[in-house]
């Protein structure tokens, strides 16, 4: 998202409170399989065992030891915050999960668990999260304070003039700068790969044989990527609307904004059968054209914000705004109020939505932002700062609401201060994996359909379990055949028919 970092965000937890208002390649050698013992440098930290203890609404709380980096396991440890919440029932193992991201916390989203795994995984299972390193209570990234975050999501994602674009370019650098600045030692081991490397430690740490696992968003890369360096240790993955590992880092910002105008013409489609519908046209172009003119006046003049803290809703903010809600279509009632109230001046309630997508609370972020910009960074590589005016323009013309806001987001990768050998721009196909479940939602606007597709067939023993439904992601947000599919395979290892579809939730 224009000057935010790309938005494969925390969608679920996105969702809740929304709700509650209104691949390879890790470098020459690969890590420790099925087949063969850790490295001798590894071998304490796989022989490690979690000290529990209670943290509240029956969770446990512990550290897992882990190297900082990966080829120096005698360096520098890094401590990664896990939590559980015991399996009610005959147990299987453990249930490990991610929200999505980067950046989005596997502690908070474990929290949720009761709102967001069916009774019957949580009966069967110890649910498990972690804050990836980088993110949240694991070592995190930090880059700017709160008023330099402010400033910097308020920068116009689609500059109109030269000014503009050099404030962007410098905000994207300042970004850049202030990781460096304060982050240095921690940038170059954030990556994917090593975050995978992470979770098999704490697969052995939890003394389950084979990893069980439910990825959301960005975290079916994660799954993908950890499949990948270690097939013969996969029990069970369910990877919920996948990334498609294929694609350059721009080519995934631009079909991203083209997911969010696919879902904001669903949300119109829906909108314009209800009396509370905002929307003066009666058809869905002339909605868009409402919703392009809103854009357009945010930009000129910042819309109304009554909460007292003296920011502008800008045309960044009251976009944010509106994309938070398309993540799920149980949001859709509160986006009709929230543009109804915006088309008469007041961006209040956009703000508020936005807040939470940059996971903005009480007036202070989370690290959020700054991790997600962080692991993007080191996962893949990037263009020259020359090449974004260029994507944006076309994104723009494919996603004419969003394209340059997406495209913008990532240009402090352009000054990126660090590498990761570890890059994970290759091919991803977890060979001798046993079936790895992929599920792809048709109208997903944070990422797309076709990205699910991708990936089930990049993965050799890929399954595609698809759902004709809107929102971002499909398990657990009210189709009971997706649910059903998704619980059976992870407690049975038992996956779906390749191809079996879902029917839309009438």
């Amino acid at each position: 998202m224009g000057g935010r970092g790309r938005l494969r965000l925390a969608a679920a937890a996105v969702a809740v409170a929304l709700l509650g208002t209104g691949c390879a390649g890790a470098g020459e050698e690969r890590p420790p399989s099925a087949e063969t013992p850790p490295a001798p440098g590894l071998a304490p930290y796989y022989s490690q065992r979690l000290d529990w203890s209670g943290c509240g609404d029956g969770f446990e709380c512990a550290e897992l030891q882990v190297p900082l980096d990966y080829d120096r396991p005698d360096g520098e440890r890094i401590e990664i915050s896990v939590i559980r919440l015991p399996a009610s029932g005959d147990r299987i193992g453990s249930l490990i999960i991610n929200p999505g991201g980067p950046g989005g916390s596997g502690i908070e989203y474990a929290r949720a668990a009761r709102s967001v795994l069916t009774p019957r995984l949580r009966e069967r299972f110890d649910t498990v999260g972690f804050d990836p390193r980088g993110v949240g209570r694991s070592t995190p990234v930090e880059c700017l304070d709160d008023d330099e975050l402010d400033d910097y999501v308020t920068l116009d994602a689609s500059p109109d003039d030269a000014d503009e674009s050099e404030a962007l370019r410098e905000g994207a650098k300042a970004f850049a700068a202030g990781c460096r600045e304060k982050s240095a030692r921690l940038l170059p081991h954030v990556g994917t790969v090593d975050a995978a490397r992470d979770m098999d430690v704490l697969r052995a740490a939890l003394g389950d044989e084979g990893l069980t696992y439910l990825g959301k968003s960005y975290g079916t890369f994660l799954g993908a990527v950890y499949a990948d360096l270690f097939p013969g240790k996969v029990r069970a993955l369910a990877l919920d609307g996948a990334l498609d590992p294929r694609l350059s880092p721009l080519e995934l910002n631009r079909t991203q904004a083209e997911g969010f105008e696919v879902a904001m013409r669903s949300f119109i489609e829906d909108c314009l059968g209800d009396e509370g519908c905002p929307f003066r046209s009666g058809d869905v172009d002339g909605a868009l054209r409402e919703v392009t003119d809103l854009l357009d006046r945010a930009d000129r003049e910042p819309l109304r914000n009554t909460t007292g803290d003296g920011r502008e809703v800008t045309e960044s903010w009251t976009a944010l705004g509106i994309l938070a809600p398309l993540y799920d279509r149980r949001s859709w009632p509160a986006l009709r109020q929230a543009l109804g109230e915006a088309f008469r001046g007041d961006g209040t309630t956009l703000l508020r939505m936005a807040d939470l997508l940059v996971d903005r609370r009480g007036g202070g972020y989370s690290n959020q932002t700054e991790a997600n910009m962080a692991i993007n960074c080191v996962d893949h590589v990037y263009p020259e700062e020359d090449a974004y005016a260029e994507a944006a323009e076309r994104a723009a013309r494919l996603a004419p609401r969003f394209g340059e806001h997406v495209m913008w987001g990532s240009l402090p990768c352009a000054f990126w201060p660090a590498e990761n050998s570890r890059s994970v721009d290759e091919r991803l196909d977890a060979e001798g994996a046993p079936p790895i479940l992929v599920i792809g939602t048709l109208r997903d606007p944070a990422t797309p359909y076709r990205w699910s597709q991708a990936l089930a067939e990049e993965l050799s023993s890929g399954v595609l379990l698809s759902f004709d439904g809107d929102g971002h992601t499909a398990y657990f947000t009210g189709s009971s055949c997706v649910d059903r599919a998704v619980d059976t395979y992870l407690i049975d290892v038992k996956p779906p028919a390749d191809g079996t579809t879902c029917p839309k939730i009438s």
